[in-house]
């Protein structure tokens, strides 16, 4: 994208030096004449081609903000405060068509006539416009949940989306919880669909799945976590007794619409889903569904690599990290197999936490020890800070072992997820490389960064590239040895089995969905390759298995950001600077890693003055 477009600029420039040089004009005035004429023009077609995106632009987000109204009420929009997202068939079909129409109007625009920085507005926001399309080509709202969570567990988060000052924010908040019976009809009715068609995420990764649907549950209302903005302070430009009308209505709603909601979605669930998905494993074993994955390989990595490239290049990084692996080991003097040393880290009780307060409070350390590197290896830092808390209780058994969750609204932090279920699964070996990944210089500051960018539109400030965000993650693990992290030998070794989990996922991932490995086998190289527990190697293969591609992106996107590094240190030598580069990466925000690679290339032509 940016090499096309720099070409022609210097196609452009070297056709006037020649035409200037070659004395084709019979005077200068007229061959001056001649070139304002043109600029002239270059710039009208410019402006032309700028106004016509800038518009598009708008009127793509206005709509993705009326189709998807949580994610509107998250950016700051109320409008739709009231409502949650139209499910039906007309309404799906709709939205399709209408993402169709954008990237037909997006696609007729005069690249030649956008800056660089437009091309790469234009390109993000065309991906993200084909990525919506190949989702309802490929039917993935028939699976509206993975391993770990659901439409339902998501819905949680509600109160945390909006701002409670009026009484028409609890009003527009009952109101919305009013739509969830109809919003879980609507899911219910595409999951009976993909029963229908075999289009189930497979029987075996749904095992205890209904447990944290059981944890919505609740008899009296107020120990839902949908009545949370009740119990809080009253605004006080509510008086007293509509706030009472308001907590009363609230709690009706709850107990009588939404708790049975999930009840009966939880019988869904026992009663006919679980029981009827599938019995395969890889997603190529459903309709179109080897198709599907190599276009997820393609939409999670951002680059054409096909599935077996990728499964070889991790086979590849499992050899060489194996071998970093080995001589700790032997600095260790540990006497027995790497199979044994594993089995050792697993087991004994010195590597384990034994409160969950005593993770929550290792892990904040960790994170403020790093805050104090930050300014030596970053010229920017956001404003918005990010708090350590345990993943929530009703996520938790079958969750990822840690978590960012970027801020919803300008008035909020990030937090730093840390998963405290069954604590002797959690080992502290790993909890460096897990906080600098998760909270900085990891997720928090490449997010909050990127979220407040006031230069780039809406479709990218609040964008998330999982090739570049899980690769600038894995990344800052590896950030943490230049800023003397890993001085204790097991720890290095959780750094190291951390990569080798990102390693090893090029590997199961493909493995699975593309190969025909079971899930045994997955589960048998992740745990042989890893100092993860066990449990967590189950949970990160059902994971895996019910997110295809999304896997591939941490290890694709680490591996690019780290050649790009060291290709500016090799050009420029003296006048290379740690701040200046990361700076370079974070600062245009999430994007492909084809435009990371061109942005770098520029930086480094523009350091050494060319």
């Amino acid at each position: 994208m940016f090499t096309l477009n720099s070409n022609f600029a210097k196609s452009l420039l070297v056709a006037t030096i020649i035409t200037t040089l070659g004395g084709c004009q019979s005077s200068a005035n007229k061959s001056n004449t001649s070139q304002s004429n043109t600029d002239q023009h270059n710039t009208n077609s410019k402006s032309s081609a700028d106004a016509q995106l800038n518009a598009l632009m708008d009127e793509v987000w206005q709509y993705r903000l009326n189709v998807s109204p949580t994610m509107a009420t998250g950016k700051g929009t109320t409008e739709y405060d009231h409502l949650l997202s139209d499910l039906s068939g007309d309404a799906l079909a709709e939205k399709d068509l209408r993402m169709r129409g954008f990237v037909k109007s997006l696609n007729a625009i005069n690249r030649r006539q956008l800056s660089s920085t437009q091309i790469i507005n234009l390109d993000i926001l065309v991906r993200q416009l084909n990525n919506t399309i190949d989702q309802y080509r490929y039917k993935s709202h028939y699976t509206p949940l993975t391993a770990e969570s659901g439409f339902h567990a998501s819905l949680a988060f509600l109160p945390s989306r909006v701002s409670f000052k009026q009484a028409e924010d609890f009003e527009k908040y009952v109101a919305r919880l009013r739509a969830i019976p109809k919003y879980f009809k609507q899911n219910i009715h595409w999951m009976k669909e993909g029963l229908r068609t075999g289009n189930t995420h497979p029987q075996v990764v749904l095992k205890g799945f209904e447990s944290g649907i059981e944890a919505f549950f609740v008899n009296v209302a107020e120990q839902s976590v949908f009545y949370k903005p009740f119990k809080e302070k009253k605004p006080l430009a509510i008086s007293d007794s509509q706030f009472a009308q308001l907590k009363t209505e609230a709690a009706a709603v709850i107990l009588d619409e939404v708790v049975p909601a999930y009840r009966n979605f939880y019988d869904f669930m026992v009663k006919q889903y679980i029981p009827g998905a599938r019995q395969t494993i890889g997603v190529s074993n459903t309709t179109d569904g080897k198709d599907f994955y190599n276009n997820r390989v393609k939409y999670y990595t951002t680059t054409d690599k096909t599935a077996e490239q990728v499964h070889q290049i991790g086979l590849k990084e499992v050899a060489r990290i194996r071998g970093e692996m080995d001589k700790i080991i032997t600095k260790l003097e540990f006497k027995g197999s790497f199979a044994d040393f594993i089995e050792f880290l697993r087991t004994d009780k010195q590597f384990y936490p034994t409160t969950a307060e005593q993770l929550l409070k290792e892990a904040s350390y960790i994170a403020k020890k790093m805050d104090a590197k930050l300014p030596s290896l970053f010229k920017h830092l956001p404003r918005t800070p990010y708090g350590v808390a345990p993943v929530p209780a009703h996520l938790a058994p079958k969750y990822t072992i840690g978590r960012y969750v970027g801020a919803s609204r300008d008035d909020m932090p990030g937090y730093y997820w840390v998963n405290t279920y069954a604590l002797d699964t959690r080992p502290l070996y790993v909890l460096e490389a897990l906080t600098l990944h998760e909270a900085v210089p990891g997720h928090h500051l490449q997010s909050a960064i990127n979220r407040e960018l006031t230069d780039v539109p809406n479709h990218r400030r609040y964008s998330y590239i999982s090739a570049f965000g899980e690769g600038w993650g894995l990344y800052s693990e590896y950030l943490g040895i230049e800023a003397g992290f890993y001085q204790d030998p097991y720890s290095d070794f959780g750094r190291l089995t951390y990569e080798m989990w990102r390693a090893c996922r090029l590997v199961v991932d493909t493995g699975m969905h593309i190969k025909g490995w079971g899930r045994q086998k997955a589960i048998d190289f992740l745990q042989s390759n890893t100092a993860l527990s066990k449990h967590n190697v189950r949970t990160e293969i059902d994971r895996y298995i019910t997110w295809p591609g999304q896997a591939l992106s941490y290890k694709m996107g680490e591996l690019t950001i780290k050649r790009l590094r060291r290709e500016a240190e090799t050009a420029l030598g003296d006048k290379f600077n740690i701040r200046e580069f990361h700076d370079e990466v974070l600062k245009n925000g999430s994007v492909p890693l084809k435009v990371l690679e061109q942005l770098i290339l520029t930086y480094i032509e523009r350091t050494l003055g060319r």
